[in-house]
């Protein structure tokens, strides 16, 4: 029993060690693109919120929302697009009542390459849920990207 309990002690002290290595964002580097991996993030994290449009989801088992408020972007950054100059790519996305993108899908497509970086983009947004008489639902969102 004691050599269990040195065992967990161990693996418990070299986890927490390995947590707290770190590597310097300055010396990593996206390939291909000689940006620095924190200039990217800036650029994704400085980016403006996004107007999406939004559309209630119909339910047939509830009463109808006598006090609606569409759901409000927290974090919405920009997709970091490898053509800036590809034709437009129009996603659909749930917000769910947790804040989060559920089921996004690509209604206008620009290639494989930019719509799996846009799906992964829009994955990550957050939201405050929207709200049918004070209880937190889903909703609907369409979005819209282009270079123009």
């Amino acid at each position: 029993m004691p050599l269990r309990k040195l065992c967990v002690v161990v693996l418990i002290a070299s986890a927490s060690l390995i947590s707290r290595a770190s590597v310097s964002s300055s010396s990593l580097r996206i390939p291909n693109s000689g940006v620095s991996v924190s200039l990217r993030e800036h650029q994704i994290w400085a980016s403006a919120v996004h107007d999406s449009e939004f559309a209630a989801i119909p339910r047939a088992a509830h009463a109808s929302c006598a006090a609606a408020q569409p759901p409000q972007a927290l974090a919405t950054p920009n997709p970091l697009l490898d053509q800036p100059d590809a034709n437009k790519i129009t996603v659909s996305f749930i917000v769910g009542a947790d804040g989060r993108v559920h089921s996004p899908l690509i209604l206008e497509s620009a290639g494989a390459s930019e719509d799996r970086t846009v799906l992964d983009t829009v994955r990550s947004w957050r939201y405050r849920p929207a709200m049918c008489n004070g209880v937190p639902t889903e909703a609907e969102g369409k979005i819209e990207f282009s270079s123009r």
